[in-house]
């Protein structure tokens, strides 16, 4: 299949395409405050959240936590590593890949609940499975990018296999490592956030905790929760992955929560998610199709088309959001705008915000100003603008300024952003698809997103209707994918590193 054509818009052309897009979403949007006193509510979080409990946090929540993003991740990133390998020969192998990480580990669990109900089997596959897809298509893009020097010096006929492991796997080895590493940041919040829909981490705690206003013990959850992420690098290693991974096998609940794992897998498969109109009825049938047609429609008009635009206006306005957030923050973690003292405090202050999952950030920030478009916006924007920040920081560090360069704004608005834009946009644009996944989970929340109604549509256990609805966010993510990288290339940006563990050009560590 030919690639997408488009016309090659400039940097600017496209950031005002992005802008104007966001300021007509913002016209339907629903941003209205409904709390009656959201500064009192805020008063009292801040007010619990200095003074947390440790005393009142579950210790085996912290143990779940771990144990599934170890078994998670490890096993989402062995699978994804053994698709990288056909990843650039195979379309079959690059679009399974792109429906498991188009689906985020919510839905994941929300399906996978029906057949092992709220156990540790339903917590490491909703991580391994979307895991899979996006290690795979990392991995095989570090592949690509390794230098193929090693492959020309071997011995004539020697096999494929013997190539990979021995001149290409130890030049990619370290990426595989820096990146598998970040990956499991990523599991640890996917985890936490698992804990919001009943499964036994840390969120299930912290839930319980905001919910009922016990803000101590929020507190003292979270502070030990960004401990683990920012010490990971001490006790994740190679040394210590097989004592993690046998201790977390050892630590996981007894009961694998429903007693006939085989049934259920096989109701689900045949019955529960096979539209209603198919169930026991001939396929080719016209009266079954007709049948089909008339569940179908109520279900695209009502459900799917809405909820979609929802989500496109939600991720549209969190983007341009993002960009701006990411513009403002990133001289906190530049030498050259914060210092030698204000760096660390701003590097520490964007990993916090980067460590936070989207998704609890939504749920406080629904807690203080009720329900709306407004609060899932700010958590998008907080969230995703940290990443950005830290990275443009990163590569701001790098920049070899001329000696007579500026200081202060003039520095940052005509020496610094103009060169950074280009990897600017890249990251964004990289983003993109994720902040469109993460919009269409807060429905979960009571925004009137995809999620919203895949939520409604499992709890009346109406199981074909939310896997459309599923299917549906797939394909939205799948697209919004395909039309990034259209425009990475368009741009002639599509080379520049996107990934948080890409080594800078020039620098000396990732």
């Amino acid at each position: 299949m030919s690639a997408l054509r488009l016309p090659r818009p400039g940097y600017a052309a496209l950031s005002r395409w992005f802008l104007a897009g966001a300021l007509a979403a913002l016209l339907v949007a629903d941003l209205h405050v409904a709390s009656l006193n959201p500064w009192a509510d805020l008063r009292r979080l801040l007010g619990g959240l200095v003074r947390p409990d440790f005393l009142s946090v579950e210790g085996w929540s912290v143990v779940y936590t771990v144990a599934f993003a170890v078994l998670g991740v490890g096993l989402g990133a062995g699978a994804g590593f053994l698709l990288a390998i056909p990843f650039a020969r195979s379309r079959t192998v690059r679009g399974v890949c792109a429906f498991l990480r188009a689906i985020h580990e919510l839905f994941w669990a929300l399906l996978l609940m029906q057949v092992f109900g709220l156990s540790a089997t339903t917590g490491i596959l909703a991580i391994a499975l979307p895991y899979a897809g996006i290690c795979a298509k990392v991995y095989s893009e570090i592949i690509d990018e390794a230098d193929l020097s090693a492959l020309r010096v071997l011995p004539a006929g020697t096999g494929a296999v013997s190539a990979f492991l021995y001149a290409r796997l130890p030049d990619v080895a370290a990426s595989f490592r820096h990146y598998t590493l970040y990956r499991f940041e990523c599991g640890m919040r996917s985890t936490l956030v698992l804990g919001f829909i009943g499964l036994p981490t840390m969120g299930f705690h912290l839930e319980s905790a905001f919910r009922q206003g016990r803000y101590g013990e929020a507190a003292a959850l979270l502070l030990v929760f960004y401990a683990l992420i920012g010490s990971r690098r001490l006790w994740v290693r190679g040394a210590t992955l097989p004592v993690l991974a046998l201790a977390s096998l050892l630590a996981l609940p007894e009961t694998v929560g429903a007693t006939d794992v085989g049934a259920s897998l096989v109701r689900f498969l045949t019955h529960d998610i096979v539209p209603a109109p198919l169930r026991n009825a001939d396929v080719l049938d016209l009266a079954a199709l007709a049948r089909l047609w008339a569940w179908f429609r109520p279900i695209l008009t009502d459900q799917v088309l809405p909820g979609a635009g929802q989500t496109l206006v939600l991720a549209q306005i969190a983007l341009v959001a993002t960009a701006i957030g990411a513009l403002a923050l990133f001289p906190l973690t530049a030498r050259r705008f914060s210092g030698r003292l204000g760096r660390p405090a701003g590097r520490l202050l964007l990993v916090v915000v980067r460590s936070t999952p989207e998704y609890m950030l939504a749920y406080v920030a629904l807690q203080l100003l009720g329900p709306s478009m407004l609060p899932a916006i700010l958590a998008l924007a907080i969230h995703n603008a940290g990443i950005v920040g830290f990275l443009l920081g990163r590569h701001a560090d790098d920049l070899a300024y001329r000696a007579d360069a500026p200081t202060g704004l003039n520095l940052y608005a005509y020496e610094t952003v103009p060169r950074l834009y280009g990897q600017f946009l890249a990251y964004l644009l990289y983003r993109w698809e994720i902040i469109l996944r993460e919009s269409a989970i807060f429905g979960i929340l009571g925004v009137a997103t995809l999620g919203f109604y895949v939520d409604a549509a499992i709890s009346e256990l109406r199981l074909d209707v939310a896997a459309v609805l599923i299917l549906a966010t797939a394909l939205m993510a799948i697209g919004i994918d395909a039309l990034s990288r259209a425009l990475r290339r368009a741009l002639r940006i599509d080379t520049l590193p996107t990934r948080l563990s890409a080594p800078l050009p020039g620098a000396t560590s990732p």
